[in-house]
């Protein structure tokens, strides 16, 4: 009953629930012990992909047996194969960034792209690390998905699980820490948001959204050359030039073109949406 609910979810065919080609792999263990139903539960941060599988775990409806089948479908369905549900944390540590060029923001934008970010905070005594704490945990798996080991400045980044739960708001700290719990500029934030099916690793062509219909490819070219990056390509979409496609020269100037270019206004009440595309043009 679990898995057909998480099957029927929103989230099915995006997450490969659904597909025909998928392995269910058992697992023992932790999600076969007594109470894990209850912990897990009552888990704070739960996430909608979840919806309807705790309910029939603390029911006590299902044997344990059926009970670690169904956690661990949900995890590779979520794929996030590697992870205990009950130690997932919301907060990942970031390592090997450029010190002199990293802010909080900066973090906020790109990170943002895989979740909610609620706070950011740069190491006082080592600031190539930083965590950042998301909405929920399952938005941090897509976070280490999707970006760890990703060059950025040069570097190449480390994106891993942190051992904390949350990141605390210091009362001083030169401006290191940041909270957005209350941006705006979340993407996730509507129940069931289409931006959950449209996740997609660092390309170097970005989706560009919400552009409104007297705005031209030649206005947008130029205003990321303005900002310092020479677009390579362009395409509106045939049906909906709401949206459309623009290449730079790499993965890593997509990144920065990113940070600096979300957000971006386009008209008085249009602000340009920049997120990765799943294809080139």
């Amino acid at each position: 009953p679990a898995i057909t609910s998480l099957v029927q979810s929103p989230f099915a065919l995006p997450f490969g629930v659904a597909n025909p080609q998928f392995a269910f792999q058992q697992h023992g263990g932790t999600f076969a012990q007594p109470g894990f139903a209850d912990a897990l539960a009552a888990s704070p941060g739960i996430s909608p992909f979840l919806t309807g599988l705790t309910s029939t775990l603390a029911s006590g409806t299902a044997s344990p047996a059926a009970n670690a089948a169904m956690l661990s479908a949900t995890a590779a369905a979520l794929r996030l194969p590697h992870v205990g549900v009950l130690n997932i944390s919301p907060v990942v540590l970031v390592s090997n960034l450029d010190e002199n060029r990293v802010t909080p923001d900066a973090l906020f934008t790109l990170f943002g792209v895989y979740g909610d970010v609620q706070r950011v905070k740069i190491l006082f005594n080592k600031k190539d690390n930083a965590l950042i704490q998301y909405a929920e945990p399952q938005q941090a798996q897509f976070a280490i998905q999707h970006l760890d080991k990703v060059r950025w400045h040069d570097k190449q980044m480390r994106v891993a699980a942190s051992k904390h739960t949350n990141v605390q708001m210091p009362k001083e700290d030169a401006g290191l820490t940041r909270d957005y719990s209350q941006s705006p500029l979340h993407r996730f934030k509507k129940p069931g948001s289409k931006n959950y099916m449209n996740i997609y690793p660092p390309s170097a062509t970005l989706h560009l959204s919400n552009i409104p219909p007297n705005i031209t490819e030649e206005y947008l070219t130029n205003a990321f050359e303005q900002h310092g990056f020479q677009p390579k390509g362009f395409k509106f979409f045939p049906k909906d030039h709401k949206m459309a496609l623009l290449q730079l020269n790499d993965v890593e100037t997509a990144i920065n073109a990113l940070i600096e270019m979300h957000n971006f206004k386009l008209a008085e009440n249009a602000h340009l949406r920049v997120s990765f595309s799943k294809s080139g043009i």
